[in-house]
């Protein structure tokens, strides 16, 4: 999947060996100008991304699979989008919670005002994200995916610095890209726990329930409200890094999310780079075969 400016185009090999290009106006949900305002247009283009993604791996699987009419309705589209993001917070924002209140019941850490607690609730975020990410890659269909999230990254770094695109001389370039998706996710991570560990205590400073557990649900409810502005501000994280990639403080900044795609990312073979050389140059509007949707 390739995206430039409002187009998207997605390539898919099918069984027959043939590769299936399509191009589709990017769906976007920023109808409005203050959508687009520097630090919330971030989680705008998240829910974009999202959307945009399912019904991407939608396409693959029928294609794939030659499944005529299996396309996903706008109804189950919704309810996936929301079944994936409630099932997000859930395993990195309410579980992480609980695992720290139970810290606080080992006497190893302190209420949620308390520093130890965030401490706790942030080491819990990055060890779940990571055993997340390092489980799915065992599936055979996610090592796939993998495969062609670095043959994305190949075709990119080619097409940026000149590179002939075509198979041979793409594959010696870095399948690790600074404004990728995962250093967004890693961002996110490193922002909520900075902007927890002061939000919190302050918002408790200003009311604090007196029931125990409506002060836990409170204070998980202010979290998900948080993730807007947090995801607006990884966004404009990423957005600068990718301008600022040649500079060297840029480089040591951009290196845990690197170091990360070395988990979301796997070297591609020369039929996948072929995907994603297909899927680039119908973005760009260079592929007569690329069919309308």
């Amino acid at each position: 999947m390739m995206r430039s400016q409002d187009r998207l185009s997605i390539a898919v090999r099918e069984p027959s060996g043939k590769i299936c290009v399509e191009c589709r106006p990017w769906l976007g949900f920023s109808r409005f100008k203050w959508q687009k305002k520097p630090f919330l247009r971030g989680f705008f283009v998240l829910l974009e991304t999202l959307v945009n993604g399912i019904k991407a791996l939608n396409f693959s699987a029928q294609k794939a699979y030659e499944e005529e009419g299996a396309e996903i309705k706008p109804w189950a589209l919704f309810l996936t989008v929301c079944l994936s993001v409630v099932l997000a917070l859930g395993i990195f924002v309410v579980l992480p919670h609980l695992l720290s209140l139970g810290m606080k019941a080992l006497h190893l850490g302190g209420d949620v005002n308390s520093l130890s607690f965030h401490l706790w609730d942030g080491l819990f975020k990055f060890v779940l994200f990571l055993a997340y990410i390092i489980l799915i890659s065992f599936l055979p269909d996610i090592k796939r995916v993998f495969q062609y999230h670095g043959a994305e990254h190949k075709v990119i770094h080619a097409y940026e610095q000149g590179a002939k695109l075509i198979p041979a001389e793409i594959k010696h370039f870095s399948r690790l890209h600074p404004r990728c998706g995962t250093a967004f996710l890693l961002f996110v991570l490193s922002i909520s726990i900075i902007i927890f560990t002061f939000i919190v205590p302050l918002f408790l400073n200003f009311y604090t329930p007196d029931s125990t557990v409506f002060k836990h649900i409170l204070i998980l409810f202010l979290k998900f409200l948080l993730m807007i502005p947090i995801s607006g501000i990884a966004y404009e994280i990423i957005k600068i890094a990718g301008k600022k990639n040649h500079e060297t403080w840029c480089k040591l900044f951009c290196l845990p999310g690197l170091f990360l795609q070395l988990l979301t990312t796997k070297e591609p073979s020369e039929d996948q780079l072929e995907v994603a050389i297909a899927a680039l140059r119908a973005a760009l509007g260079k592929d007569d075969l690329c069919s309308q949707n």
